[in-house]
């Protein structure tokens, strides 16, 4: 069975390179606009991995992730931030908040490709 990856990204052309990139490599991916879209998704799919941008509307991307990590079932999902921002001091924040890797845009499909095999395994 594939796997299921939630793109969240306030950019719907963010969101559908992802999910191009992604379906080729035979991923379902679930769209979402902003964190709160992203947890309203999460409440009735499953997800095995989440790609989400840090600055967005109504719930950024550290917020989102302190918000799935309190969740049991998303404990151990891998959670890529995928953003603009590189700066070490808002990588550290992600990584406290409980990021698993962090891609900076504008990232090339192969690289995104390599991170989530690696992570999902």
């Amino acid at each position: 069975m594939s796997k299921t990856i939630l793109s969240v990204d306030d950019s719907a052309s963010i969101r559908q390179m992802v999910k191009f990139t992604l379906n080729k490599e035979g991923y379902n991916v679930i769209e979402a606009c902003d964190g709160k879209d992203a947890l309203a998704k999460t409440a009735v799919s499953k997800c095995d991995m989440v790609v989400t941008d840090l600055n967005m509307p109504n719930m950024d991307g550290i917020s989102l992730i302190k918000e799935l990590r309190q969740k049991p079932e998303f404990r151990f999902v891998p959670i890529i931030m995928l953003t603009t921002e590189s700066q070490d001091s808002k990588k550290q924040e992600g990584k406290s908040a409980g990021a698993t890797g962090w891609i900076v845009k504008p990232f090339k499909p192969e690289q995104l490709v390599t991170v989530v095999k690696k992570v999902l395994g």
